[in-house]
């Protein structure tokens, strides 16, 4: 574990890694700001927060379009970082020069903040399906190199 403390591409996999995660879980909270100030949601007891009146809060029991939007955009963090990170770990292992190593990583934190402006301010296309096509391949680069490193030993 020590070897690991030292060794420059797993910090720079750690470093990105965090970024990229908090990233997502900050989709959370944006997520309850948009039902909050758009007064839509779905389930019964949340509506209990903005209003106390029974005919009022069945109002506030729908779907709203910008909080669809950031819930898909989070759906599509949750889709796409889950494998970078366990991907981006097996790579880091793999020995990789650190200026290659960098290069993915920065790709895809990179594209994955730019997707999710994209999405959350709905920029037109193909701002955001560029994005989430340059993160899917900095992606399946990592894993080719784990891969061929793997079925080389």
């Amino acid at each position: 574990m020590a070897d690991l403390m030292n060794n420059d591409v797993f910090l720079a996999f750690c470093t990105y890694a965090t970024i990229v995660v908090l990233k997502m879980m900050f989709m959370a909270p944006l997520t309850g700001y948009y039902r909050m100030t758009r007064k839509a949601f779905s389930n019964w007891e949340d509506t209990a927060i903005r209003q106390k009146d029974p005919e009022k809060r069945k109002k506030m029991l729908q779907t709203h379009p910008d909080v669809e939007r950031v819930r898909r955009c989070h759906q599509n963090d949750l889709e796409n970082i889950v494998p970078f990170v366990v991907i981006g770990l097996l790579y880091a292992l793999t020995g990789p020069d650190l200026s290659t190593a960098l290069l993915h990583f920065r790709v895809f934190v990179g594209s994955r903040f730019i997707h999710t402006v994209s999405y959350v301010l709905a920029l037109p296309q193909p701002s955001r399906g560029l994005s989430w096509v340059v993160g899917m391949i900095t992606t399946f680069s990592m894993a080719y190199r784990v891969l061929t490193t793997a079925l080389l030993l």
